[in-house]
């Protein structure tokens, strides 16, 4: 049996967003790998410290570490873990998240170089990442992209005759949620019976925010909180629109999802988006905090039912090749290797 330790955030458990850890741990687990994770604790110098008492721990029967890297401060989690692999001799692979993770490579490129060449495989989830890493000469990149387990997306095909707007993310700047309130004033301006229901748990102040800020204008947005995939699947269809408006992104599980189950997409043009929706074919792409873009996406899919269905199909063919009954061979063909 191969022996693996998945270093990462896993802290779905403790109230906060599920990660890769907690999604591609178990499905791992399901094909014999028998795998030991840190970490679950709540305070970061104590998770750290689990980290790297983990590794120390299993030195002797562990056969491939597996590191969720990400741009913000949890990337010095993967450089100290990379470090310790190194000494103690283990073979580790770091798996790329976060569309904003090129910049921390061009902007700290030794701390950076001390992550990634030593590192036994690469993983990227998307091709925009695994294209950013090699133009940063690091060439030898597998892609594995995020799985999901189609069958626990029912596809409804929606119609847009009322608009009906859904947005899943953890309530982050980065994420720029007051976007999403901002397209329901634009709409109810203009006389539409329009709603919005943004889901996902507080994560840096932003949520109460979002909640001050649509009272401030006066339009009633439905917060649910953190809610279980289950919940937020049952949830989506009373949804025909779901947006994303973020400003830096990868390849967002939550998008694959509502491709999954036929809600039609609008989304910011960055990072990995365009790898993923093909605008005006399985999706609709707008720039960069462009409220105007969002409107006229809407009244696309409103005035057009015809090429909306088009659409809708499309994007549930592209969600198909994220299935896990697919996915699973690429992992795999990587740990057996």
């Amino acid at each position: 049996m191969t022996n693996l330790v998945y270093i990462g955030n896993k802290l779905k458990n403790k109230g906060f967003t599920a990660t890769t850890i907690d999604t591609l741990g178990p499905r791992l687990e399901s094909l014999g790998y028998n795998i030991c994770y840190a970490s679950s604790k709540r305070n970061k110098v104590v998770r750290l410290f689990d980290m790297l008492f983990t590794l120390f721990k299993h030195r002797k029967t562990t056969d491939l570490v597996l590191i969720d890297t990400y741009s913000t401060l949890n990337f010095y989690f993967a450089l100290a873990c990379s470090q310790v692999c190194r000494l103690l001799q283990l073979k580790y692979i770091p798996i790329l998240h976060g569309g904003n993770l090129p910049v921390r490579v061009k902007h700290h490129p030794r701390l950076s170089a001390a992550v990634f060449k030593s590192a036994y495989k690469i993983v990227s989830p998307s091709m925009y990442l695994a294209s950013a890493f090699k133009t940063l000469g690091y060439e030898d990149i597998t892609c594995i992209p995020n799985a999901i387990t189609l069958k626990d997306y029912p596809f409804l095909e929606r119609d847009c005759n009322s608009i009906n707007m859904l947005w899943v993310r953890s309530f982050s700047e980065i994420y720029n949620p007051t976007l999403a309130i901002d397209i329901l004033k634009a709409l109810k301006d203009r006389g539409e019976q329009a709603t919005l229901c943004m889901v996902g748990p507080e994560k840096d102040g932003t949520l109460k925010r979002c909640k001050e800020y649509a009272d401030a204008l006066g339009v009633d947005v439905v917060f649910t909180g953190g809610l279980s995939k289950k919940d937020w699947v049952a949830l989506s269809k009373d949804y025909n629109v779901f947006i994303n408006t973020t400003h830096f992104d990868n390849m967002p599980v939550s998008v694959v999802e509502a491709m999954a189950l036929g809600i039609p997409v609008i989304s910011t043009n960055v990072g990995g988006m365009p790898y993923l929706i093909h605008d005006d074919d399985n999706g609709i792409l707008v720039a960069d905090g462009d409220l105007n873009g969002f409107v006229k996406g809407i009244d696309t899919l409103k005035n057009n039912p015809d090429k909306t269905s088009q659409m809708i199909k499309n994007a549930r063919s592209q969600a198909e090749l994220f299935d896990w009954v697919h996915v699973k061979n690429l992992w795999k063909a990587l740990i057996d290797s």
